[in-house]
């Protein structure tokens, strides 16, 4: 019942936001729905912490560890972000046509039901349509503005990312055919998973390369990313926290979804082609972020190499591996969308993405200009932000798994991306500003930076035992065989007893 419910909620807000045609009536009912969702999540978390898993309808929809933190990060996201969108919008209302509030819920609300729609649902043409929804729906608010550039940002992001898409398709329908050979019945994460020994490996190996480089493009993986930077900084921010912040994650989880499949043949190792691709993107968006003028493009070529981080991750194949990829993509969803709702807030009280336009601003907005220099200061892995904890557990597990040089290539494209994001806020937050009149932000706004400030710096700090048990379940749900056993090495079991994880 909460599973359908956590779907049907944004499509009620979207159909209430079509009958009153408000700004002010649909933002708040969109902040309700989606704190509503939130409250949902949470209590299905729990369910799956309880239970191991949640199936129903036939097998076509179910939840496990990953699905139900990919959940919870997509509607924490949605609450922030459309209390931030309240805010946003007020601000913006004069530079916009009068229908356009209630256009940007309506998208807002479908594009988050789509988002929610993937990981909750198994049958995997589904998961496809899924997909390919959070696009069409997504494209509507890339082009909110109107403008000339979010009008070509637009169409380069759905003419390259549907290519992709039918790339994927095609590694689909090789995976469809290979469960049918193999005697298999309903096309569905867990048939696949318990069919894969018996499926063609050269089939299994052409579906994934076919999948990786369909979905990579939506990803934004180096170099299928072009759309990426113009798409995220052509948004409205709220829009951005989504995009940069969830929405390449939801579909990185599709990719690594395949790895437990992938790893019913011995022979075919991922890892060579993920980490390759991990690797490349990590690098080409930290050292990218150095030729950067406008700052929320600064942050979008951040999520070229937090995608390739956590792919990198992931390629060890092994339950510790996992985990770091996990525990990235949680820290780095909530600091993503930090650090635009910073960049929105910037963008309020300056009116320029120019970062050459901006000096002082801490002083012209003290609020504007604390929460720019916080989210640049998380998104370079300072401690003790959560994203620091996160990528320093990756580095400590290259290591630990015997591959160093993986670990030195991998920090010093950390060390790249941290000089370069703190190079450039640095230039704009501090100094003298040419405009001595201070500024204000719209209450929702400070609001919305508020709360999703808080686990940024909390979860680098602290783990609940809650999400403690949360990760550790999302990560076993990337892996085919674990023996649970505790790591004396793990820097996360020394900080935090974090995850009691084992080795393949």
């Amino acid at each position: 019942m909460k599973i359908y419910l956590i779907l049907a909620i944004p499509l009620i807000c979207a159909l209430l936001s079509l009958l009153f045609k408000n700004r002010k009536v649909d933002g708040i009912l969109t902040f309700i729905g989606t704190a509503i969702v939130f409250f949902l999540s949470l209590l299905m978390a729990e369910e799956v912490i309880k239970k191991g898993s949640v199936t129903i309808l036939h097998s076509w929809i179910s939840c496990d560890g990953l699905s139900a933190l990919i959940l919870l990060l997509i509607s924490f996201i949605g609450v922030t972000a459309s209390l931030f969108s309240i805010g946003y919008l007020r601000e913006e209302e004069g530079h916009l046509e009068k229908s356009a509030g209630s256009r940007y819920y309506l998208h807002f609300n479908l594009f988050l039901f789509s988002m929610l729609a993937v990981p909750v649902l198994s049958e995997l043409a589904l998961v496809w349509i899924a997909i390919e929804f959070t696009t069409l729906f997504s494209v509507l608010l890339v082009r909110f503005e109107n403008t000339k550039q979010a009008l070509e940002a637009a169409w380069k992001y759905i003419v390259l990312t549907m290519m992709g898409a039918s790339f994927a398709l095609i590694g689909f329908f090789l995976l469809e055919g290979g469960i049918q050979a193999a005697g298999g019945g309903a096309f569905t994460w867990n048939e696949l998973l318990k069919l894969s020994p018996a499926v063609s490996p050269p089939l299994l190996k052409l579906a994934f390369i076919f999948i990786l480089i369909g979905f990579g493009t939506k990803v934004g993986l180096f170099p299928l990313h072009t759309w990426l930077p113009d798409a995220h900084s052509q948004a409205p921010s709220p829009v951005c926290a989504l995009l940069s912040g969830i929405e390449t994650t939801v579909v990185l989880y599709v990719i690594l979804r395949l790895f437990p499949v992938l790893q019913g043949d011995p022979s075919f190792h991922a890892m060579d082609f993920t980490l390759f691709l991990g690797l490349l993107s990590a690098g080409a968006g930290a050292f990218l972020i150095f030729q950067v003028r406008d700052y929320k493009r600064l942050f979008a070529f951040s999520t070229i190499e937090q995608m390739g981080i956590i792919l990198t991750a992931s390629s060890l194949g092994s339950t510790t591996g996992m985990a770091g990829a996990v525990f990235q993509i949680f820290t780095h969803a909530l600091t993503k969308s930090f650090c635009f709702y910073a960049a929105g807030s910037v963008l309020l009280v300056t009116g320029t993405r120019e970062i050459s336009s901006i000096k002082g601003l801490l002083r012209q907005s003290p609020y504007a200009g604390t929460s720019l220099l916080l989210g640049g200061l998380a998104l370079s892995g300072f401690p003790p932000f959560a994203l620091f904890m996160s990528e320093f557990f990756i580095l400590k597990t290259w290591i630990f798994a015997g591959y160093d040089w993986i670990s030195g290539v991998l920090a010093v494209f950390l060390l790249a991306a941290f000089i370069g994001i703190l190079f450039h806020i640095n230039r704009m937050v501090f100094g003298k500003s040419e405009n001595s009149k201070k500024s204000s932000l719209p209450f929702p706004c400070k609001l919305s930076l508020l709360i999703s400030a808080i686990p940024v710096l909390l979860f680098g700090i602290w783990i609940p035992p809650f999400l403690h048990h949360l990760l550790h379940a999302a990560s076993l749900s990337l892996v085919r065989v674990t023996v649970v056993k505790t790591h004396p090495l793990s820097l996360m079991c020394q900080m935090h007893s974090f995850y009691r994880r084992g080795e393949r």
